[in-house]
C-alpha cells in the first residue's frame, strides 16, 4: 500500500509532466480550477488547485472532501502511483471504476485530452 508520502510525491511529479505537457493536454491543464484527490485506502483528501498547468497542493486532510471541489479524483494510493508512473493507464482504470473524476461536462470534454 502507497503511503501519503508516496502519494504527495506522486502529485508533484504529475504536475511536473502538466507543466512540461505541450499542445492539448498543456490547454487542458490550463485550467484554474478547486481540485481534490481523495485516498480511499488511506482515507486521505489532497486539496488545491489546477493553475498555470500546474498542481498545487495547498492542504492535506483526513477522510473524504469537506467541500466540493470542480474537478474531484477518488482511487486508492497504489492506482495513483501507478497511474503517474505509467503503469496504469487511466482512461481504461477510470472505465472501470478504480479511479473515479468528476467535474463539470465542459471541465470534462477539456480534460479529456488528459486520457
Amino acid at each position: 500500500m502507497a503511503t501519503m508520502a508516496e502519494c504527495r510525491s506522486a502529485l508533484d511529479t504529475l504536475s511536473d509532466h502538466l507543466a512540461g505537457a505541450d499542445g492539448d493536454v498543456r490547454g487542458a491543464a490550463a485550467l484554474d480550477r478547486s481540485l481534490s484527490c481523495h485516498v480511499r485506502d488511506l482515507d486521505v483528501t489532497f486539496t488545491g488547485r489546477l493553475t498555470d498547468g500546474r498542481i498545487q497542493v495547498l492542504d492535506t486532510i483526513e477522510g473524504p472532501p469537506r467541500e466540493k471541489a470542480q474537478i474531484r479524483l477518488a482511487m486508492t494510493g497504489d492506482d495513483l502511483v501507478a497511474m503517474v508512473n505509467g503503469e496504469l493507464n487511466f482512461a481504461k482504470a477510470w472505465g472501470s471504476g478504480r479511479v473515479r473524476l468528476e467535474a463539470g461536462f465542459r471541465d470534462l470534454l477539456k480534460l479529456r485530452s488528459l486520457l
